[in-house]
């Protein structure tokens, strides 16, 4: 790309980052064919695209929908709602379809993310100091105890842990099924959807849920999210998302569903945009002495980037120029606030088009020590490479 417009240190970032984006357009060019040859064989269409009112029943967009999401993701059957509030939601319905009695599940990747603690009861495994999962640990929680689940966190949420790939996660999966043969697993997979050219079904998930204003909604989505999974499953979960006997066949669609068709189409593009970005940030981050992770090279399964500054003005300041570098509400300095769900005060940069659109450029932290941010997005990567580029300069002023 043309870069005589920005500083030295941007220009030597990208020429840094060749390796790692190639990698990237890699896996989208490979997701991007596993999504059209779901859309032809699906034979969408621009009927599929008017929505329904009242009741919703017999909406044709809203069920093809479903169908095709599930072949996207490797699975029997998906259920895709703008229903759901947020990724919680979701991953919360999914729970609840596989501990109905609210027995409690098995956390192997440490705690969940702060809004899921208050879901239902939960035991928790740490992470290695590494950032690794303990998979002896694992094993000795479910020797000691029988759970109806597991619930695995593919991204590393408001931890200092490694994400983990669907490799780790198929692992995890396997371990638990040899202890507990009965076992069902939940994936969160927020953030990681087209990061690989896999996803958690293929990897022996039961179930695997997310949010549409991440990485599938490829930024168009205006909200909802996603389950997919086994269908007797997904069955229980749209039951818990409704009422029971109703379940799916209630819920209408009265504006179309054609920007969940038209994101999920672009969702591997963007999703490699959003890479680029937070890996050239990764790149300028680490040459200025913050301490990042993922480290410039190192394997992505998210799009997030987490940089600690160690100073919680340094932090605000690089916050605030994310968001002075954001296409909407530019002009807003964004301030630590109890957000609902949180342990601890959180800042925010997101001056998004979808209000908290993750796949967009964002930034946001919880006000404690080491003063982590936790950058998220950045589509398309042009844009994303000025934000870092601006944030960055204002960081340094």
């Amino acid at each position: 790309m043309e870069c005589s417009g920005l500083p030295e240190w941007a220009r030597t970032a990208l020429a840094d980052c060749t390796g790692e984006f190639a990698r990237f357009d890699g896996i989208a060019l490979a997701n991007t064919g596993r999504v059209l040859d779901a859309f032809a064989r699906h034979r969408v269409s621009e009927r599929h695209f008017h929505g329904s009112t009242g009741y919703g029943y017999g909406d044709l967009g809203r069920d093809t929908l479903d169908a095709l999401w599930a072949d996207v993701f490797g699975a029997e059957d998906a259920l895709v709602r703008t229903h759901f509030v947020n990724g919680t939601h979701a991953i919360a319905c999914a729970l609840r379809a596989v501990c109905p009695a609210g027995d409690g599940y098995l956390s192997p990747v440490g705690e969940p993310y702060d809004t899921l603690r208050g879901v239902m009861p939960y035991q928790a495994v740490p992470a290695r100091q590494d950032g690794a999962p303990d998979f002896e640990g694992v094993e000795r929680a479910l020797r000691a105890r029988a759970y109806p689940a597991v619930l695995i966190q593919r991204s590393r949420g408001y931890s200092g842990r490694k994400t983990l790939s669907i490799a780790e996660i198929g692992e995890l999966i396997r371990l638990a099924k040899s202890v507990c043969p009965d076992i069902l697993a939940v994936v969160d997979n927020c953030y990681g959807e087209f990061c690989e050219t896999t996803e958690p079904p293929m990897a022996g998930a039961d179930l695997t849920a997310g949010s549409l204003i991440k990485n599938p909604g490829g930024s168009l989505a205006p909200c909802g999210g996603y389950i997919t999974g086994r269908k007797d499953l997904v069955n229980k979960a749209a039951d818990a998302l409704t009422v029971p006997g109703i379940g799916r066949e209630c819920g209408a669609t009265p504006g179309g569903a054609r920007l969940l068709y038209q994101g999920l189409y672009l969702a591997p593009h963007m999703t490699a945009q959003a890479l680029k970005t937070v890996t050239f940030a990764a790149h300028t981050l680490r040459a200025m002495g913050y301490d990042v992770s993922p480290k410039p090279g190192e394997q992505r399964g998210d799009i997030i980037q987490s940089v600690a500054f160690g100073d919680p003005d340094k932090l605000l300041a690089f916050v605030r120029g994310i968001q002075a570098a954001s296409p909407v509400d530019s002009f807003v300095t964004p301030e630590p606030w109890a957000m609902p769900g949180y342990a601890d005060p959180v800042v925010m940069a997101a001056g998004t088009f979808v209000q908290g659109a993750s796949i967009e450029l964002s930034c946001d932290a919880p006000m404690r020590e080491p003063y982590r941010a936790y950058l998220q997005g950045g589509v398309p990567f042009e844009a994303g490479l000025l934000g870092i580029v601006r944030a960055i300069e204002g960081l340094e002023r």
